[in-house]
């Protein structure tokens, strides 16, 4: 058994880089909050909000108003961050998660749900790959056969594994959906259970952080305006997959990076 790093390779580890990035001020990061969920507020849009700003939380979801209100607010940043593995893989979403849990009070861990609803059975996953490909062809219809095939041709399990993930993990469990001004509990079968459209929200918001994915976000991107086609929206979702609620999603994104990328610029001039 391996107890230890031996020194050289544990120099190594250590180089690159391999810390998360430090965050701006607290003053600057609640400032932007503050601006931007009014914003949201008024537009009808804080589910939105919530799941598109919640890697740059500096605490808690917010000043809880129940334990009740605090717990749907938490699971619904949870279920974002798992959404987030889509799109910018595993070890980003457990950094999110890690420092989601551990911000959170212990009666809210507590009423959080704690077991899985997405263990794969015989008996679940032909529904599960259904609801994959209902997806797919949701966010890349006309082009939804063509792509398909061609990322077949990149790896033969490519396509499957996507199609599975999609209706794993980024497609919306069955039962009801979230929203901000929700309540959950333990008892709550549909805890922080997103919609489609606030799905796409996940994507766009951890895709435009990323960068350099352009062709991926212009896919989810059109993801989200299709959404508007869906049966049964929000008035929530209606608005955030129009054109003004799809700009919005973006430069309300882009506010944030604005604000974390000037910091770490004064940062590296400051280690200069």
């Amino acid at each position: 058994m391996v107890k230890h790093l031996p020194p050289s390779i544990k120099y190594l580890l250590k180089l690159r880089h391999p810390d998360v990035l430090p965050s701006p001020p607290l003053s600057k990061l609640n400032a932007l909050f503050a601006r931007t969920s009014q914003t949201a507020k008024l537009k009808n849009a804080e589910t939105g909000w919530l799941v598109l700003a919640y890697p740059d939380m500096p605490d808690k979801p917010d000043s809880r108003v129940s334990t009740a209100h605090a717990v749907n607010k938490a699971a619904l940043m949870r279920e974002s961050a798992l959404k987030s593995t889509i799109f910018v893989g595993v070890p980003r979403a457990i950094q999110s998660l890690a420092e989601l849990h551990g911000a959170l009070d212990d009666d809210v861990k507590q009423a959080l749900r704690s077991h899985c609803r997405r263990l794969a059975t015989p008996g679940n996953i032909e529904t599960t790959v259904e609801r994959g490909k209902a997806l797919w062809n949701s966010i890349y219809t006309p082009h939804a056969d063509k792509l398909h095939d061609k990322l077949g041709t990149y790896h033969p399990d490519l396509i499957s594994f996507i199609i599975q993930s999609y209706g794993t993990v980024l497609s919306p469990l069955p039962g009801s959906t979230r929203a901000f001004s929700d309540e959950s509990g333990p008892a709550d079968p549909d805890q922080g259970n997103l919609s489609q459209a606030l799905g796409s929200v996940v994507g766009i918001a951890t895709l435009r952080t990323e960068g350099r994915v352009g062709p991926q976000l212009t896919s989810h991107t059109f993801g989200l305006l299709k959404a508007r086609h869906l049966k049964g929206l929000s008035a929530e979702d209606a608005w955030l997959s129009s054109d003004e609620g799809t700009e919005w999603v973006l430069r309300t994104v882009d506010e944030f990076l604005d604000v974390i990328s000037e910091d770490q610029e004064v940062e590296a001039k400051v280690k200069l």
